[in-house]
């Protein structure tokens, strides 16, 4: 039976958040920290292919938001746009693509400014210190998470680029594409027009690096180093991309955070599954093959309602299960097809991406912990006030005849950690993370870097722990923007976060993350199993968690 991890449950969206409110009255969540907006008319023009654009400057960072880089009809791959006269105002953010409501996190740590969604959202967010001054400076271009599903590149305002670009002196871009039906339903069946419907969300993606490749220079930035990074579905991205053709020389590094998942980035949906949702959405809808370009007319909300009834269905046919559930369950993802036609991660990794850096991790305890974070804190039971009896009999129930083993492997692993911890250690995610990590390394091309980021965020009563997006405003050095949620631990939290940024920043750089205040951190091979692992006291580490990975996960081969 196949196991396909659901974007809602295991790769959450979390949006980008973004600090930039020069002609947006949506001040009231900007914190202390942030600086007045300075507007001038002509040190902020900056002049694209299509036309010129008007931003505005924050902070010392020129900032461009919404900015339009393609244009395309529904299900069509997208084009370029038509040029246009005057300057268009790029100081607000612009649509993001169409999805189903209620995906967007309004509270706690996911709360970003109030946006509108639209099928034309072919835009995207840019933050540098300069513009037209010639220098090359390293592109970072972030993909948000959400799967292939949800998200948008401006829904939280953790990943505001400003801070980013700021410390590393670099250009940050972040990107909105087609999701769910709009970018991955295939309909190849049904003509020759059709052809790619089923990868146009990541034929977006393309379209947008080739905009940056084609206009950076304006910005300040250097098209010949460019760095791509996401979290989550936005990871899986980045591995779906290492493994695309067309994408090939549009960027030359890659960071994938929490995004290893199987069927999702790291292996493609087989052209049988998404036919037969495409079939079945059709019938759904009361449309053949005759009439199918009626389904390009229909109102999104009416064929969104048909493809979720078709993919619960076709889940049920051929056993696609949620890992976490048991239950049948399918969600969007790219097709092994023409377009994209090795896996991102099989058997062997792609030789496209041999010579690609490659900087990937997860968090200690990414979904194990995420739920405490919509709960009621007062019905939360704080783990540190469990007694050793209550331990041993979570941890049997959890685990059962492996839980002796498990707490020893756990220990061994983390010494430093309390017993308990082993209730909430993440295997979903780091299991494939380190299949992906050895695969790339197999390889002997350029280097991948490994981490696991295991800070202990005080969120939920304490039981927040390094949860599924956690490091996100550590690697933007976007702690201003949580400051409220660390309950003390604020200091600590900019203490890493400068480490973090900073390493991420350099491996954009040079495509070698060491940076001072961490120990030095080697490339990962199967014989040593170099990994940084980020807290309070970052260390080295090798091979720590091989058998406790090997316990959690028996029947996985990484």
């Amino acid at each position: 039976m196949k196991k396909l991890l659901l974007v809602g449950l295991l790769l959450l969206q979390i949006g980008t958040g973004n600090l930039s409110f020069a002609a947006n009255n949506e001040n009231k969540n900007l914190t202390k920290n942030t600086v007045n907006v300075v507007n001038t008319n002509s040190n902020t023009i900056a002049t694209t292919e299509s036309g010129k654009i008007q931003g505005f400057v924050q902070d010392g960072i020129y900032t461009y938001l919404g900015v339009p880089y393609a244009t395309a009809e529904r299900f069509m791959p997208p084009k370029k746009l038509a040029k246009w006269d005057g300057v268009k105002q790029t100081t607000k953010f612009g649509t993001f693509f169409s999805q189903g409501g209620g995906m967007v996190p309004r509270s706690g740590w996911f709360v970003g400014p109030k946006l509108e969604m639209s099928e034309d959202s072919y835009n995207l967010n840019i933050w540098t210190p300069a513009i037209k001054d010639g220098k090359k400076r390293p592109v970072m271009v972030w993909l948000h998470g959400g799967g292939f599903r949800s998200g948008s590149s401006a829904e939280n305002y953790i990943y505001d680029g400003k801070n980013l670009s700021k410390m590393g002196d670099v250009v940050v871009v972040s990107v909105n594409h087609r999701l769910n039906l709009l970018g991955f339903l295939d309909l190849s069946a049904y003509g020759e027009k059709y052809k790619n419907s089923a990868n146009v969300g990541i034929m977006d993606l393309v379209a947008s690096l080739e905009w940056v490749r084609d206009n950076i220079e304006e910005f300040g930035g250097d098209p010949n180093n460019v760095t791509i990074f996401g979290e989550s579905g936005g990871g899986a991205k980045v591995l779906t991309l290492m493994a695309t053709p067309a994408a090939k020389g549009l960027f030359h590094k890659a960071v994938s955070e929490s995004g290893a998942v199987e069927e999702m980035g790291m292996t493609l949906l087989p052209e049988r599954t998404t036919r037969r949702v495409a079939e079945l959405t059709l019938e759904n809808l009361g449309l053949t093959a005759s009439n199918v370009d009626e389904i390009q007319k229909l109102p999104y909300e009416k064929v969104m309602e048909a493809t979720e009834k078709a993919l619960q269905k076709t889940a049920e046919e051929q056993g696609y299960k949620n890992v976490l559930t048991g239950q049948p369950g399918l969600d969007w993802a790219p097709k092994l097809d023409s377009y994209i036609p090795v896996e991102p991660v099989g058997e062997k990794y792609p030789e496209q991406a041999k010579n690609i850096p490659l900087l990937i991790g997860t968090n200690l305890t990414e979904w194990e912990t995420m739920p405490f974070l919509t709960s009621n804190n007062s019905k939360i039971v704080n783990k540190d006030t469990l007694s050793n009896a209550e331990i041993n009999k979570k941890m049997k129930e959890k685990y059962g005849d492996r839980a002796e083993a498990i707490a020893k492997e756990f220990k061994k692993a983390y010494p430093e950690r309390k017993a308990v911890d082993a209730l909430y250690v993440d295997s979903l995610l780091r299991k494939q993370t380190l299949k992906t990590t050895r695969l790339k390394s197999d390889q002997n091309g350029a280097p991948v870097y490994s981490y696991i980021f295991a800070w202990d965020n005080p969120m939920a009563n304490g039981m927040a722990l390094s949860f599924h997006t956690a490091e996100i405003p550590f690697v933007f050095y976007n702690i201003d923007k949580i400051g409220s949620n660390l309950d003390g631990r604020e200091k600590a939290a900019y203490e890493l976060a400068r480490k973090v940024s900073q390493a991420w920043i350099n491996f954009a750089k040079t495509g070698n993350p060491n940076v001072e205040g961490l120990p030095n951190w080697t490339p990962y091979n199967r014989k040593d199993g170099t990994v940084m692992i980020f807290n309070d006291k970052s260390e080295i580490k090798h091979k720590h968690d091989e058998e406790l990975m090997r316990l959690l996960a028996p029947s996985y081969n990484f």
